[in-house]
């Protein structure tokens, strides 16, 4: 057992010291604001894919989820085709204009930023209400991250929950505060590799250990029948609750943000096949590896699962040999790791470029804007770690409650201010607000949140709001006016 835990710490290890040296690697290619908040917009469509989807889909697809389907069945797999559906339109409705828009509305290297520019509002209330949104839904998503990394060193080496916790922040916070976006973008890239070969190979050798196709179902069935049912179990609000988190991606700010990166519109074609088709395979290896566990476990009695988040670590134990098994463990770090950098990036953004900066009015020089920006990694991630050391609650409901916030927050907007002309400052304004009010609310009421996930009254309250404000105070603008023509014009250049 010992020469096991070596093997697997080998593993580990030469995973974390891969990361920090891609994290110093970029380091010295950032050189001014733009390389640590944007990558200098030079991202390939291989990295934009890759790292958005590693970024997207953290510690709950290879804990939360399998856990989920571990314990009730395949009716938890409505999320993961609401994900999908919902990924696929944000890559085709969203990535190819934001991407120009961002870049013809004053260079915004953030989406408050970008919001501000994009509705000329000079009283920069938007940009910092933006800020403060992220801030605070991003700290309870951190925080997720850094649960999932203390519950998967508490699994695979029997490490205490608190410790596991302080080595997964220490790596991940090194790394994000010194490399900045491309130490963010090249390692969830690395990340993303690792997570679908895991994803594959568990699966696939898994099936063998539990004797076939044919006996695996047997086994499952005899375990519970249901739990092959994408209906049984379920219910129309539950159904609906489990399709929209499709929504979220319309407001994430952590995976939109590729699409500001990334070279030039074109290249969204090709990283939008490249992500669907990484993610899509992806959930698919991480709900067989749940169905697995099950047969598993019930043609093993003698065993006990004590963690169904863990399903994927045991199996990945049982299956491979140690250090193999270590580099299974080292998918689970990587999807927990990919999700916090890429967090904390984004909420250094929204501290330095967003409140810092709209609320100081500074003109100081970009090393200095960069040394905050670090300075804020270091902040937020404390801050997490504090929500996370008490680990009150699961994985996956830490992340639907912050995932419901972007996506009800900024959704709406992100789109509107992508199609429609006359969406205003104030009507933006009044949305998000209302949108991110109604998650809070409902989320903390569980007699509302067991009925139906808060992302849909969240969303379609800042919508309804936002088009009526809108409407009442449009005025034109000609500069407003102008960028849309513009935007439209160069889409369709690049197109061509």
């Amino acid at each position: 057992m010992a020469s096991e835990y070596i093997f697997q710490l080998i593993a580990i290890i030469l995973y974390m010291i891969a990361m920090l040296v891609i994290g110093w690697y970029a380091f010295r290619r950032t050189r001014n604001l733009t390389d640590y908040m944007l990558g200098g917009r030079a991202l390939g469509p291989a990295v934009t894919a890759l790292s958005a989807g590693a970024a997207d889909m953290s510690g709950w697809l290879l804990m939360g989820l399998p856990g989920a389907i571990y314990t009730t069945g395949l009716v938890e797999a409505w999320l993961a085709i609401g994900l999908t559906i919902g990924a696929y339109l944000n890559w085709i409705f969203v990535a190819p204009r934001l991407r120009m828009y961002t870049q013809v509305s004053n260079n915004s290297i953030t989406i408050p930023s970008y919001l501000e520019n994009r509705l000329k509002d000079s009283t920069r209330i938007l940009r910092v209400a933006s800020g403060i949104i992220i801030l605070i839904f991003f700290t309870f998503y951190v925080s997720s991250g850094m649960v999932a990394g203390g519950v998967f060193f508490e699994s695979s080496f029997g490490l205490s929950y608190h410790t596991g916790l302080i080595i997964v922040s220490i790596v991940v916070v090194s790394y994000t505060l010194f490399g900045g976006f491309l130490a963010v973008s090249y390692t969830d890239f690395v990340q993303g590799l690792i997570m679908f070969l895991a994803l594959i190979l568990v699966p696939v050798f898994g099936v063998f250990l539990t004797g076939g196709f044919t006996e695996t179902v047997q086994s499952i069935e005899a375990v519970d029948p249901n739990r092959l049912s994408l209906w049984k179990g379920a219910t129309i609000l539950g159904v609906i609750s489990s399709l929209a988190w499709g929504l979220g991606y319309f407001g994430q700010p952590h995976i939109i943000v590729r699409f500001m990166a990334i070279k030039s519109v074109k290249e969204t074609r090709e990283a939008r096949r490249i992500g669907i088709g990484w993610m899509a395979l992806s959930l698919i290896g991480a709900m067989c590896t749940a169905l697995i566990g099950i047969a598993y476990f019930q043609q093993n009695p003698q065993l006990e699962l004590t963690d169904p988040e863990a399903i994927f670590i045991e199996l990945g134990q049982i299956i491979f040999h140690p250090f193999i098994a270590g580099i299974m463990l080292a998918a689970i770090l990587a999807a927990v790791m990919s999700t916090i950098s890429s967090q904390l990036i984004v909420t250094s953004s929204a501290l330095i470029e967003d409140l810092y900066k709209a609320i100081i009015k500074s003109d100081a020089k970009d090393k200095t804007y960069v040394f905050l920006g670090r300075i804020s990694v270091l902040f937020v991630s404390l801050i997490a770690l504090g929500f996370a050391w008490g680990k009150t609650d699961t994985i996956l409901k830490l992340v639907s409650f912050a995932w419901a916030g972007f996506g009800a927050s900024f959704g709406p907007i992100i789109l509107l201010t992508l199609y429609w002309r006359k969406i205003t400052n104030i009507g933006a304004l009044s949305g998000m607000i209302v949108g991110a009010i109604t998650v809070l609310i409902w989320g903390m009421t569980p007699v509302l949140t067991d009925t139906l996930y808060e992302i849909v009254p969240g969303f379609l309250l800042n919508l309804f709001i936002t088009i009526i404000v809108s409407k009442a105070t449009y005025k034109e603008n000609t500069t407003i006016e102008a960028e849309f023509d513009e935007t439209i014009t160069l889409l369709k250049k690049e197109r061509s």
